[in-house]
């Protein structure tokens, strides 16, 4: 797991999406512009917990290197060097991938 200086703050998870590999169907190539982002990504770091009513921290269900799928148009792009991560809520995590 690549180390970044990057750590969320409460319910946020940074993660780094997958690149899907490049298939090309009946000799068409579809330009990068034109691929939809790919929606299962790696935990990477996650923040200290959502604070709920009673002002006590909600542990977080996924962890670091957790496999996950994420909902399409959540969270924030963020660029770190020549690495891509994506900043999103924990609710923005769908699922986690076994």
């Amino acid at each position: 797991m690549a180390k970044t200086n990057i750590q969320p703050l409460g319910d946020r998870v940074l993660v780094k999406q997958v690149e899907e590999k490049e298939q090309i169907k009946g000799g068409i190539i579809i330009p990068d512009a034109a691929k939809e982002k790919s929606q299962e990504a790696v935990v990477v770091a996650v923040g200290s917990g959502k604070l709920n009513d009673d002002g006590k921290r909600s542990p977080f269900e996924v962890k670091v290197g957790d496999r996950v799928l994420i909902s399409k148009y959540g969270g924030t792009e963020v660029n770190v060097g020549d690495e891509k991560y994506t900043l999103l809520r924990e609710d923005d995590i769908v699922a986690i991938l076994k």
